[in-house]
């Protein structure tokens, strides 16, 4: 069936609009529900190379599982991708260098729930380095007890760890 000049060429005329109404349709009901996600670090300061717990929690109005889970960056730079359990990803890190950082988690979606991200930053701070004490007395470099004369003491690294809310 052809014709030519404003005549039908062809069997299909009717059925492509509707093919295309029909994946118009079934495309719209598979739009994904908006997602959120929150990333915590504990700790938020921490020294170099010390561990640093990352935690994503994903909400969404379906399961955010599945999909290609959480990705977890420092600045620009990827860290690790890890998947998304009972709404939550975590990621234990550890950083090179010292300053602020700030780490983002990528949520990467899935068929059900749309991507999202959060970010948090983590001090780090130079390892080895301690805040220094106050003179004593008014006075720099006071030993008391005659410098190790009657206690024996060593040298050694003191950290402390502090989670501040």
């Amino acid at each position: 069936m052809q014709r030519r000049h404003g005549r039908r060429i062809g069997g299909l005329g009717a059925v492509a609009p509707a093919a295309l109404a029909l994946v118009l349709a079934a495309a719209s009901s598979a739009v994904a529900a908006p997602s959120s996600t929150t990333l915590t670090a504990s700790p938020m300061s921490a020294a170099v190379g010390s561990a640093v717990q990352l935690t994503a929690a994903v909400s969404c109005g379906s399961d955010p599982g599945g999909g290609l889970g959480v990705s977890f960056f420092d600045g620009d730079e990827l860290l690790e991708t890890v998947p998304v359990a009972g709404g939550v990803a975590a990621y234990r890190a550890t950083f090179a260098t010292s300053g602020s950082h700030t780490v983002t988690a990528a949520y990467n979606g899935n068929g059900a729930c749309d991507a999202s991200h959060g970010t948090v930053t983590v001090q780090v701070s130079p390892s080895g380095s301690s805040p220094s004490a106050p003179p004593l007395l008014g006075l720099p470099d006071v030993c008391l007890l005659a410098c190790g004369g009657v206690f024996g003491f060593g040298v050694g690294d003191i950290h402390n760890n502090v989670d501040v809310r």
